[in-house]
């Protein structure tokens, strides 16, 4: 092994990545509820630690508390790495996730205070993605399967599997970024829908080339068949929260429906992020960099 990570760090780890995706459920709960300026006021709610739990005050208060306890098992995950991780990167990505979880609190109280600025509501979308995939990649990295040394297989394919991994994991970000902007009412939803079809092609181009070239190896197929699964589950989501946005917006307020199909819809979509990173981070660690096809001058020159 090239590091001796302790398991309960790598526990611990997993416990942070669970936690974040379920902040990113109680986020999407308080966008669906319309919840987002029920406690008008930041750090504190209505000038108190603990609030009445009434109405839409329990979905923004509780979103709070979640975050809050996100950040604490985030600072302990830094601080952990920093004392018993050999590998400096991994020590350098904890600092990272605490930096994104301290910015992504500091612009949660800063849709509060400035009454929801579209950018800002964005940016706390987007950077939410973003810590996810700090604490998913942190989790990964400290298992012992991401540990054993191996040797790295050869590919040849263009383009390789680690660019064309990389390039899914970068639209499905994007497409996150893009379904923030509609939901915030920044843009339409033709953006989304074309954000959609890229990541489409993205991740079955990524699913066939697994298929076909490393079909035997698990740490690879088993990321790429779990971004497929999990993307048609999304599509259906996607055309079903959309179908329910239009069908009630003529309610005074949310209906359950809506609000499911559209929670669900964020939370399936950060694990087809998930996904994909996990087969990036893996092609990168498995396969060697492809190597470059010869060209039709140079074989001519050495024949």
């Amino acid at each position: 092994m090239a590091a001796n990570t302790s398991p309960w760090l790598h526990r611990y780890a997993v416990l942070t990545a669970a936690a974040t995706f379920c902040l990113l459920i109680a986020g999407a709960l308080v966008t669906s509820h319309d919840a987002g300026l029920a406690v008008p006021d930041w750090p504190l709610s209505y000038g108190q630690l603990m609030p009445p739990m009434v109405g839409n005050i329990f979905w923004e208060h509780g979103h709070r508390m979640v975050a809050t306890f996100v950040g604490l098992l985030t600072i302990g995950l830094a601080v952990w790495l920093a004392r018993r991780e050999p590998r400096r990167w991994v020590r350098r990505l904890g600092w990272a996730a605490l930096g994104a979880v301290v910015l992504q609190g500091v612009l949660g109280g800063l849709t509060v205070l400035f009454l929801l600025p579209r950018p800002v509501s964005i940016a706390h979308a987007s950077i939410a993605q973003l810590f996810f995939c700090f604490t998913v990649t942190l989790a990964l990295v400290t298992g012992s399967g991401w540990l054993e040394e191996r040797p790295r297989r050869a590919q040849s394919s263009s383009p390789s599997l680690r660019r064309l991994a990389a390039l899914a994991t970068a639209a499905v970000y994007v497409q996150l970024i893009l379904g923030a902007a509609f939901r915030h009412q920044a843009t339409g939803i033709i953006p989304h829908l074309l954000g959609a079809a890229v990541v489409t092609l993205m991740v079955f181009w990524a699913w066939r080339r697994v298929r076909r070239e490393h079909a035997d190896e698990p740490a690879l197929r088993r990321p790429t068949n779990f971004a497929v699964g999990l993307l048609l589950v999304q599509l259906l989501l996607g055309g079903g929260a959309y179908w329910a946005r239009v069908a009630t917006a003529s309610a005074p307020q949310p209906q359950l429906v809506m609000v499911a199909l559209t929670v669900a819809h964020v939370a399936v979509g950060a694990l087809v992020l998930a996904s994909c990173l996990a087969l990036t981070l893996q092609a990168y660690r498995r396969l060697a960099p492809a190597e470059p096809q010869p060209s039709l001058v140079s074989e001519e020159a050495t024949s």
